[in-house]
Order: C-alpha cells, then structure tokens, then sequence
C-alpha cells in the first residue's frame, strides 16, 4: 500500500489539486478488486441487530465494462448469522469452493479479484438534507453462477432475432 492509496495528511500551507471523482455505476454485474482490507470491530449501536463481533473493513474497487471505476467501503461482521456472506465472498475469489469448509485467510485478501452484483444505497444527508445516492454490494457471486449468467446470456442470443 503506498500513502496515496491510503490517503495522507496535507499540511495546512500545502498545494490541492485533485478534485471529487465519486461515480455512482448502474445496477448490475461487475468485476472488482480488494485494494485494502483493515481489522476492526463492530460495537451495535442502540438498534443493534448484531452482538459486538470482529469486523473487516474492506476497500473495494468496482471497474464497469467501460472502464469506469468506484470505489467503496464494504463491512463484513464475523458472526454466525453473517456466514453466508462470508461464504459468497470467498468463493468469488477463489479462495473456496461452495459447500467446502474454509479457515478464512484474510492475509490473502488484499489484491484478490471475483465478481459481484452491485446496487444503489439512497438516504438522506443529515448535513444538507438532501437525497444522496451511493453503490453497494448487494452479493458476492460464486463464479460457477456467472458462468452460468453468462452461458444463458449468450444461449438466449440468436442472430437475426428480435
């Protein structure tokens, strides 16, 4: 990881220049890479549906067939109730095979690739109160499934007919 990945500290007399490049991509299929991945953990808030528990905290970049990029935050609670996730997650990757049981290595995590469907999050901002829009992962696909998206994508595709 280098510091511009990370982000730094500017000094208050330093030189800006890079504006915002948020890009908000469509709903659907995308490839991703984990850029980062950071331990931590999660402390429920008053409507906590979850216990405290470990938590990941992981940097995700999703590139469109275009080449547009975004990048996002995903959380991952290491709890039971959250094991399919888990599960989907590590499959995409490549790092499991559905149905096998896997000791999770997250040291190998960082860099790793695999494919995910993506989805819009809106709220309202507290600051402005405006509406604001932002992607997030609905699920991590196991690759065998876009395998198959793919095969029936291209099955039900026939030349000459609308």
């Amino acid at each position: 990881m280098t510091g511009q990945d990370q982000g730094y500290e500017l000094p208050w007399d330093g030189p800006i220049e890079h504006d915002s490049e948020f890009t908000l991509l469509p709903d659907g299929e995308y490839d991703f890479e984990v850029i980062n991945f950071e331990r931590a953990r999660h402390t429920p808030g008053p409507e906590g549906k979850l216990p405290p528990c470990n938590k990941a905290v992981l940097q995700i970049r999703i590139t469109s067939p275009d080449g547009r990029r975004a990048q996002l935050t995903h959380n991952f609670f290491l709890h039971s109730s959250t094991e399919g996730i888990l599960c989907a997650f590590f499959a995409s990757i490549g790092q499991r095979k559905h149905g096998e049981r896997l000791v999770m290595n997250w040291g190998k995590v960082p860099g790793a690739r695999g494919r995910c469907k993506l989805g819009t999050r809106s709220w309202m901002s507290q600051r402005t109160g405006e509406e604001m829009k932002s992607n997030e992962i609905k699920r991590f696909l196991y690759p065998e499934d876009t395998a198959q998206s793919a095969s029936a994508a291209t099955a039900a595709f026939e030349p000459g007919r609308f």
